[in-house]
């Protein structure tokens, strides 16, 4: 009778790494990479054709206003996974594990707070207080839909007795899926403030608050600028 060989215990599976969620802003990246393009062809333009100091002041503009334009509008983000909350903002990258985080504001713009009180702008995530008007334009018009029974507007035929029926297209479907209407940066700080809610009292979610400059953005921006300003003052 033979005895059967012991076999090694299987390796226990990792548990995957989180994936960031990745919050920017459309409308900033899309105007950033405009006033970028006119930037570079009027620079390139000057170094090209330009004389005597033209040249050396168009390098100088260029060293100073492009990562700045960069900074305020391509560079921000907001990156959010099970663990903590990044934010990338013009010129500093902070780091929030979950069970460091106070709270969100949403006022003139979005903000976070740290236990320590420090507050922290979400540059990638603006306020748009005419989104907000519509937002609430159109939830009034959901409710009252829903008080009158989901009726169209044209009569009984196709859906009546269905609550929203009487808004047509997608946008309607969203909010009978979703809920109340939102502007779009108020629900991505209510999603914001969920994983939160969830996850600030995890283990992985604790450590410290880590700021860190963007020497990156901030040298050359000072450079250029220091540069411009002794060429300006020699003619």
């Amino acid at each position: 009778m033979t005895t059967p060989e012991p076999q090694s215990p299987s390796p226990q599976p990792t548990e995957p790494v989180s994936k960031d969620r990745i919050y920017r802003s459309p409308a900033g990246i899309a105007g950033g990479v405009l006033v970028l393009a006119l930037a570079l062809w009027l620079g390139i333009d000057a170094l090209v054709v330009g004389e005597g100091n033209t040249r050396w002041k168009a390098l100088a503009v260029l060293l100073f206003l492009v990562p700045l334009v960069a900074a305020y509008t391509v560079r921000p983000a907001v990156f959010a996974n099970e663990d903590r909350l990044r934010v990338r903002n013009p010129f500093r990258v902070i780091v929030l594990p979950w069970g460091q985080v106070e709270s969100f504001r949403s006022a003139y713009s979005n903000e976070v707070f740290a236990d320590g009180g420090d507050k922290y702008q979400l540059w990638s995530i603006p306020v748009s207080l005419r989104g907000r008007k519509k937002a609430a334009r159109r939830e009034d018009r959901r409710v009252a839909g829903g008080a009158g029974g989901g009726r169209r507007r044209g009569g009984m035929l196709g859906g009546a007795g269905q609550p929203g029926s009487r808004f047509d297209g997608p946008a309607s479907a969203a909010v009978e899926a979703d809920g109340p209407v939102r502007a779009q940066g108020d629900k991505v700080m209510d999603e914001l403030r969920e994983l939160w809610e969830a996850r600030k009292d995890a283990a992985s979610s604790k450590g410290e608050v880590t700021v860190r400059w963007a020497y990156e953005i901030v040298v050359p921006v000072v450079v250029g600028a220091v540069a411009l300003a002794v060429l300006l003052g020699i003619g």
